[in-house]
């Protein structure tokens, strides 16, 4: 058995399974994957091991709440493509790397292993990382709706500031990968929990700059979200610009 298969390709009764997202996240019910960390922390770090297998331990170590985890994340976002597994998960919508979403998924996930572990304030450092990057990087619709109110809260400056770049570069034109305009909405969407004007707002800016389908279709979620008069208003405006689509996602607000 080698090294990989007995830290994430066994499950917590000594079992083979090729089911590694099984064995993550059965980890939640087994204290004994705390057994599994120095070696899941050597692997991360071994550069003569797989590009697949150290990423599946940086997932493994975020989902469970472990600092080296949320630190491994947190640095790599400084130069997100020099991840040893950059491109190594390719999204099929817009071919391009998808690998931030998977560990910002872990991230939310862990939220509980971080409190009983006391680095809930790393978890938060780690999303505020990764929103940071959200006008840059793919996040295949992993971010904005992960974000629990503490983070949304803690990190209200920083959405703001991805949101006014992206902006910036919707405005100017310049190219991007992915379709920018809607992951931009959905981290305003997030918004909502903390500040339902300075959602709306933020949502219409993205509108205003790239009134697409797909963005306004994803612009709903704010609307249904927002019980007060700017919810109200976003409806209405989706409702006059948008195609039949949003109309029909609209039908059940209220």
């Amino acid at each position: 058995m080698t090294r990989f298969e007995e830290l994430l390709g066994s499950d917590f009764a000594g079992q083979p399974t090729d089911d590694v997202d099984d064995v993550i996240y059965g980890g939640y019910d087994h204290a004994e994957h705390r057994e599994r960390v120095p070696g899941l922390v050597a692997l991360l770090g071994d550069a003569s091991a797989a590009d697949r297998e150290r990423f599946l331990a940086c997932l493994a170590l975020v989902a469970w709440g472990e600092p080296v985890g949320y630190e491994t994340v947190r640095e790599l976002s400084l130069a997100p493509r020099t991840a040893p597994w950059y491109d190594l998960l390719i999204d099929r919508k817009f071919s391009v790397d998808s690998s931030y979403g998977h560990l910002s998924a872990a991230a939310a996930d862990s939220r509980e292993p971080a409190e009983e572990k006391g680095s809930s304030a790393l978890r938060v450092e780690t999303f505020r990382s990764l929103i940071r990057m959200a006008d840059r990087e793919y996040f295949e619709e992993k971010l904005g709706d992960y974000l629990d109110e503490d983070v949304v809260r803690a990190c209200l400056p920083d959405i703001r500031d991805v949101i006014r770049r992206g902006l910036g570069a919707l405005t100017a034109g310049i190219p991007c990968r992915f379709d920018l305009a809607t992951q931009l909405v959905d981290l305003a969407n997030s918004v909502v929990v903390v500040d339902e004007d300075l959602a709306v707002e933020l949502v219409l800016r993205v509108l205003r700059a790239a009134p697409s389908g797909r963005a306004m279709a994803h612009a709903v979620a704010a609307a249904h979200r927002a019980a007060g008069p700017a919810g109200e208003a976003l409806a209405g405006r989706l409702y006059r610009s948008g195609n039949a689509h949003v109309r029909a996602l609209l039908a059940g607000r209220g």
